[in-house]
């Protein structure tokens, strides 16, 4: 079944265009984006049940962008009638005469000559087989409590499972001069945190999944609770690891923040307009291993981060960042590229209608190889299996990267010896890592549990994806 487009947003609309005639007859340039959108967050655990509407995915609002003169502004609102629209027609216009007056002594503002706005007209729907809001609260919590109470009785140590699930449904449209687009989108994600103690040791696994669609997702859910408990009481027997450079192969979602965080950043080109990326420099340059092939894009792969065109209105794009290790290109919004004198990638994306556009990751993925897992494994002489993806950060200045991992697990002339050890640092400068890459698994996975920030803010749903790696890592 198809997603199906916001009544909200189906009734505004001929106002939204009577809105857009007025600014184009007085600017160069002038789009609306308007967004209604729903999500929810459902949990389960030893706590107690909780069912909220997440403020972060929930919302109906309007933004104006307008260029004039070299000049460019927004304008964002949450209403929208025929008596309202002189009353924003007005404050758009004082906004402008305010922003004109605004820029300090000695700062030079840039001036963009031409925003694109190539004709296009597009009407899609993404796919689901469930409905959450169909399936209703009820059976949802009911089938979460089953988990939760399930992960709790697995084992005395095990004193909180907790079970959620999350989802977003939504429709944007943008209208321009030439431009009549409207999407309807909705994804999914599940998540189980299982947590555990020893004593004094407190040690937790968790098991993350998301799909582009419904609350079929729930499903499948149940399937990762004896992993998640499982591993949770094997890290009582964990040991810190030495200090040290190792052969490692990275589980899937270890690769997919590798993906993220080495090269996610580093290549979102508002960060070259501000001189604050090394990858600027090497575009062209070999970055990584031969094997190495990466992907960004909404239309890349089908995951949370999948959507037919941008908060700018560009269409979704599949962009090939590094190819047989070269660095070809990053990724941009309109107003980078603009200034960068290149096209824009389908990467302009907002917060919210509130919040301004920036160049932001969407999926992003390492392409699959030839070798398989146990050809891997079967060549390692000592190292490890770093798994459960944690938490990372990187330096798009200087292409230092730190990355938390839970867990290790040692192998010794290609096999598993028993040992884990835990928690680990990963550490290093992005492209002696990415060169040091020499097997990729023929299969991949993908997830989008997490989301991305500028910074410390602006949030954004990514997913991120690979393929099992073999490469040497310095790990602490």
């Amino acid at each position: 079944m198809k997603v199906k487009e916001s009544l909200f947003l189906k009734e505004k609309k001929p106002l939204l265009k009577k809105l857009l005639d007025e600014l184009l007859a007085g600017y160069e340039y002038a789009s609306i984006l308007a967004s209604d959108s729903i999500g929810k967050i459902y949990n389960v655990s030893k706590t107690g049940t909780n069912i909220r509407e997440d403020a972060n995915l929930t919302e109906r609002g309007f933004c104006v962008k307008i260029c004039d003169k070299g000049k460019t502004a927004e304008y964002s609102f949450n209403e929208i009638s025929e008596e309202a629209i002189p009353g924003i027609l007005e404050n758009i216009k004082k906004n402008l005469i305010a922003l004109d007056g605004a820029i300090p002594a000695g700062i030079e503002a840039y001036r963009i000559d031409k925003l694109d706005d190539e004709r296009i007209c597009i009407d899609e729907s993404t796919e689901y087989e469930e409905d959450p809001e169909e399936l209703g609260n009820e059976k949802i919590i009911e089938l979460l409590t089953r988990i939760s109470e399930k992960g709790r009785a697995y084992d005395e140590r095990i004193i909180n499972c907790s079970a959620s699930f999350s989802y977003q449904k939504y429709t944007k449209m943008f209208l321009s001069r030439n431009k009549d687009m409207t999407q309807n989108v909705m994804w999914s994600a599940a998540w189980l945190a299982v947590l555990g103690s020893a004593g004094e040791e407190i040690k937790d696994s968790y098991q993350p999944m998301s799909i582009l669609g419904g609350s079929e997702i729930l499903k499948n859910l149940e399937a990762r609770l004896e992993t998640a408990c499982k591993t949770t009481i094997e890290l009582f027997d964990a040991q810190p690891i030495e200090p040290g450079e190792y052969e490692c192969i990275c589980m899937p979602d270890v690769t997919g923040m590798i993906v993220h965080e080495a090269f996610g950043h580093g290549v979102e080109m508002d960060m070259f307009v501000k001189d604050r990326a090394l990858a600027q420099q090497y575009v062209g340059k070999q970055v990584a291993s031969e094997l190495i092939t990466m992907h960004d894009g909404a239309s890349t792969i089908p995951e949370v981060a999948t959507f037919f065109f941008d908060d700018e209105g560009i269409p979704a794009h599949d962009t090939i960042i590094i190819k047989n290790g070269i660095l070809q290109t990053g990724i941009c919004d309109l107003q980078s590229a603009a200034h960068l004198s290149t096209a824009p990638t389908g990467n302009g994306r907002r917060e919210s209608t509130q919040r301004k556009a920036y160049t932001r990751m969407t999926n992003t993925i390492f392409e699959a190889g030839s070798s398989t897992v146990e050809e891997m494994i079967a060549s390692v002489k000592n190292g490890v299996m770093l798994c459960e993806a944690s938490s990372g950060m990187e330096d798009p200045k200087n292409w230092g990267i730190q990355l938390m991992v839970n867990y290790a697990r040692e192998i010794k002339d290609g096999k598993f010896t028993g040992r884990i050890f835990s928690p680990i640092v990963m550490t290093g400068y992005v492209p002696d890592l990415l060169k040091s890459i020499s097997m990729i698994s023929d299969k991949m996975e993908a997830c989008g549990t997490g989301y991305c920030g500028k910074g410390y803010k602006e949030w954004v749903k990514v997913s991120d994806s690979g393929p099992y790696i073999k490469a040497k890592i310095r790990l602490g």
